[in-house]
């Protein structure tokens, strides 16, 4: 079982200019001296809950200068925003500058508004992510892209400059479609995956099914799955459940689309419901992801967890930690999940 840190829902909007990114180069340098497996920053857009990450590759150039060993990994390129060459030119960028540390997971957006930076995409996106992200393989591999130059000529591109690493790591995400998780074995890919819209017995499936298309597909291979987890790591349980209930809460909100899918077992019309019983949903919902869907509490009890999601099928959890925590809480929380991260790789 490998840990890695993950970015995600930062809020855009603190004040401070000089310090809106601390929290994530800070933590990546402590992630990197504690031997996390790697740091993953999102593409966010259009939102101030979450739109500091709107590149993660501008931000994977940043921590590749400022580390030495983790991985830098995008979690995740909104594939059908770009084009092909576009994402392999700035990670192959990225991996020179972090010596080969970097891998990109390859998601197919669902907020149409991020879409308005290319509107032409969204109906096409399951399909698009896959073609997109077997074209930036072969970019990356060297090989040349058949496209059309600002004439309307026939032309082959190849990216620049020349990756360190021969291959690129790849995760297709999914927010709990089986499909996604069928794809990635068949693509021989990895899959970044979260609880917000699946549970526990309902990833298990989804996995196995991962797992026996990948085998059966590339001659035993077992792919790589990572879960993402909202993680906060004290001294003491009930400080951190304090800690964490009025920001987790929030985010719980934020998604309250799968919240309720997940809570309530059946898609829900929001706009049925009133505040009240958002709030009361909400407050259901974070007692049981704070019990069962996160990574909370102190060290030992995160150790005892493990095994646990190890048992699903599980390879990596990325925790998530920039959910609206005090700072200071989640640096000395990474520092803990160092000490986690010895017991996990014991």
């Amino acid at each position: 079982m490998e840990l890695s840190l993950f970015y995600f829902a930062h809020d855009s909007t603190a004040p401070g200019r000089s310090g809106r990114y601390e929290l994530l180069i800070e933590g990546a340098k402590l992630a990197d001296q504690a031997g996390l497996a790697a740091v993953w920053t999102p593409e966010r857009h259009f939102d101030p809950f979450g739109g500091a990450y709107p590149n993660p590759s501008v931000l994977g150039a940043a921590l590749a200068t400022c580390t030495q060993r983790i991985g830098i990994r995008a979690g995740s390129v909104v594939a059908p925003l770009h084009p092909a060459a576009r994402i392999a030119e700035e990670w192959s960028v990225v991996d020179n500058l972090s010596g080969g540390r970097v891998g990109v997971a390859f998601a197919s957006g669902w907020n149409a508004v991020d879409f308005a930076l290319r509107p032409e995409s969204y109906a096409d996106r399951r399909g698009l992510v896959q073609e997109t992200a077997e074209e930036v393989r072969r970019l990356w591999r060297g090989e040349s892209l058949s496209t059309t130059d600002g004439l309307g000529r026939p032309v082959e591109v190849r990216a620049y400059p020349p990756a360190v690493q021969p291959e690129l790591p790849i995760w297709m995400t999914s927010a709990g479609g089986v499909d996604t998780f069928r794809a990635a074995g068949r693509m021989r890919a990895g899959v970044l995956t979260h609880l917000l819209g699946q549970n526990l017995e309902e990833l298990a499936g989804k996995i196995a099914e991962y797992r026996r298309v990948a085998a059966a597909e590339h001659d035993g291979w077992s792919g790589h799955v990572v879960l993402m987890l909202h993680t906060l790591l004290g001294d003491d349980l009930d400080t951190v459940r304090e800690q964490v209930r009025g920001p987790f809460t929030a985010y719980l909100k934020s998604s309250a689309n799968l919240t309720a899918k997940n809570f309530l077992g059946k898609d829900v019309d929001l706009s049925t419901l009133q505040a009240a019983d958002m709030d009361y949903l909400a407050a259901r919902a974070f007692d049981r992801y704070f019990d069962t869907g996160g990574l909370f509490g102190g060290v030992d009890r995160a150790a005892e967890l493990l095994p646990h999601i190890r048992a699903l099928g599980v390879d990596e959890i990325g925790c998530l930690v920039d959910f609206g925590v005090e700072s200071r809480a989640v640096m000395e929380g990474i520092e803990k999940l160092g000490k986690l991260n010895e017991l996990a790789t014991r």
